[in-house]
């Protein structure tokens, strides 16, 4: 297989690379990285000293991609398909580079602060850093109603790298701060993302793997794990 990908079946930013490979059918092969597994940890060290996933390895043109926006602009470059995820106009680029960031920065770094926060033993949270980072999802939640007017996808009537990233980043940022009665049009474009085939299909493969995030018990309810006996 050319395409190999080193990532976590329950990381939201290996999630926004496995919607653009699935959005295309393009074939690669997936390499889970235990971090806590010596062994796994240094084959991801190997390629990426950094030590973050998810990274991309193309065997056929002897690369290494790192960092999902990267990764998802490589492939539209060199494995195209035909969901475009990057557009050919350089304004319209830009626009969805724009959005593709704001997701990552403003909804999925503030739920990833929250998250981190509740692994810590209760003595060392910082219920201040929290607050900020409910914060700023609620602000980010404000914009993202605003940006999508009557618009179908993030940025227009396309699917693009900016929805991409958009899927897993609210995913479990709505788990965390819900949306509220004012984000509307937020509410029915998580629907959309959450019934379109490709993020359906990493949501399906990260199921057995949800029992793991601290806030399980707020997922939308088909995704929660399963009790025994229940």
């Amino acid at each position: 297989m050319s395409l190999i990908l080193y990532q976590h079946p329950l990381a939201s930013f290996c999630h926004k690379v496995l919607i653009a490979l699935y959005e295309n059918g393009t074939p690669f092969e997936s390499r889970i990285i235990d971090l806590g597994n010596e062994e796994s940890r240094a084959s991801l060290l190997r390629l990426w000293p950094i030590g973050k996933f998810p990274v991309l390895r193309d065997e056929t043109l002897d690369s290494t991609v790192p960092e999902t926006s990267v990764i998802i602009e490589y492939l539209d470059q060199h494995y195209p398909g035909p969901t475009r995820l990057l557009p050919p106009d350089p304004t319209d680029a830009l626009c969805v580079r724009l959005w593709d960031r704001f997701f990552d920065h403003y909804v999925q770094e503030p739920m990833q602060k929250i998250v981190a926060d509740k692994r810590r033993p209760e003595d060392e949270r910082d219920p201040l850093t929290v607050a900020e980072a409910q914060a700023l999802l609620n602000t980010a939640y404000g914009m993202i109603e605003q940006q999508l007017g009557e618009k179908l996808w993030i940025v227009g009537d396309a699917f693009t790298m900016a929805d991409c990233a958009a899927a897993p980043a609210l995913f479990y940022a709505e788990t965390l701060v819900p949306f509220g009665k004012q984000h509307a049009r937020l509410k029915r474009y998580y629907q959309r993302l959450l019934e379109r085939p490709s993020f359906a299909r990493v949501l399906e493969e990260a199921m057995p793997y949800f029992q793991y995030y601290p806030y399980h018990e707020k997922l939308p309810a088909r995704f929660r794990p399963k009790r025994p006996n229940a």
